[in-house]
């Protein structure tokens, strides 16, 4: 396969300095080094470009966009005028591009890259039948993988607003709820210490704040710490362990990433950066509360926590916070909303992992000559139809 440096056979150029950005309205789709949108008096590109931030956040990262007008900032890279199809490059980019940058990154408290670093990036020339075809079959595969994030982007706006609709908002207690604190109706605390030398290579995984924000945001976690059973089956014995329906989250949490223990599966996590609230379900459906913590962190965060860096949740400050307690039958009904939800989000995150896996591998296939009919009726097969077209179907009862 023959290969030329990118310089050869594209236009690269850089962004304006402009220290006066203000936010965009309107037609223009505005790019910085951070990818946020902004504006200078006048807009310097036009028309289909790829774009790489060369600093900032985004630094790496590949962007595409056509038949539009933009603008772009110091250290921010545009790719126009390429002799190939400019969509086949930028895939071919994303798929490669990462593993350039270790070599391509300069700076020591604020990495970028290098305009040499682009011009002398090796891209495959291949026919522009072939081009096309692997353009196409890629966006396709991105084009679902966009829509199953959609839904499930939708499937949680939708529990907000079933909340929102039952309950009102838990701040300002819309409905006029009873109310208790939640040190009142629950055990507030962390775990046990463990300390460095008791954490061994295998056994029962250990989380931190980090693993338990995951966990809670719904990502599969490969532990990399682990007490032995032996030390488990003490802490179970003498300090409780975590149970079905209990609360954990960071202690770092102004989004609102509460895990809800879900099954008895063995673990045990850190404590002071891991919080614990011990759900008694007589008293409040765990469920409901979680959801309530969230909205009431989402809104009202920097009034709970404290801290000159960083704002972290305590333990008393927790204890004081003021619940709405909703009546328990109308809790129960939420909560039967909210499972038959997330039942529905494990399918669209479990096809959402499955096309962005067939993506990587058609990816890799096309660029290596070895893509063939049978990888691109996998975009679309029945059983892969089947799951993007799994909408729900149950009209839920939000009286």
């Amino acid at each position: 396969m023959k290969f030329e440096k990118l310089g050869n056979i594209a236009e690269i150029k850089t962004g304006k300095y402009d220290v006066n950005h203000s936010t965009t309205e309107g037609m223009y789709t505005f790019y910085t080094c951070a990818m946020g949108q902004f504006k200078s008096p006048t807009y310097s590109f036009e028309g289909e470009a790829i774009i790489l931030p060369g600093n900032g956040a985004n630094v790496g990262q590949v962007f595409f966009t056509e038949n539009e007008k933009f603008e772009a900032y110091q250290r921010t890279y545009v790719i126009q005028n390429i002799k190939a199809i400019t969509k086949f490059v930028y895939y071919f980019f994303k798929s490669n591009w990462s593993r350039s940058l270790q070599n391509a990154q300069y700076g020591s408290a604020t990495n970028y890259i290098r305009l040499n670093n682009i011009t002398d990036f090796q891209i495959p020339i291949l026919p522009i039948e072939t081009q096309l075809h692997i353009a196409n079959i890629l966006t396709k595969s991105e084009s679902l993988i966009a829509q199953r994030k959609e839904s499930i982007r939708l499937l949680d706006e939708y529990l907000k607003s079933v909340f929102l609709e039952m309950f009102g908002d838990p701040v300002r207690n819309e409905k006029d709820w009873e109310t208790a604190l939640l040190g009142e109706i629950c055990g507030v605390g962390s775990s046990k210490r463990v300390f460095v030398e008791e954490l061994v290579e295998s056994g029962i995984p250990f989380y931190r704040g980090t693993e338990i924000g995951q966990m809670a945001e719904g990502n599969e976690i490969l532990p990399s710490l682990f007490i032995t059973e032996e030390h488990y089956d003490q802490l179970k014995k003498h300090t409780d362990i975590p149970k079905v329906g209990d609360l954990l989250m960071p202690s770092i949490c102004p989004d609102g990433r509460i895990y809800r223990v879900v099954d008895d599966q063995a673990f045990y996590f850190k404590d002071g950066r891991v919080l614990w609230v011990k759900v008694d379900k007589s008293d409040i459906n765990s469920i409901y509360l979680q959801s309530v913590l969230k909205v009431i962190f989402r809104t009202n965060y920097n009034n709970i926590a404290s801290g000159t860096t960083f704002a972290e949740l305590k333990i008393v400050a927790l204890k004081q916070i003021n619940l709405p307690i909703a009546p328990l039958e109308l809790q129960a009904q939420f909560a039967q909303i909210v499972e038959k939800t997330e039942a529905l989000k494990a399918q669209y995150q479990q096809s959402l992992q499955e096309l962005e896996n067939l993506y990587g591998s058609l990816s890799q296939k096309a660029f290596k000559g070895e893509l063939n009919l049978k990888d691109e009726s996998l975009l679309s097969s029945t059983e892969l139809s089947r799951s993007m077209a799994a909408e729900p179907e149950t009209i839920y009862n939000k009286k």
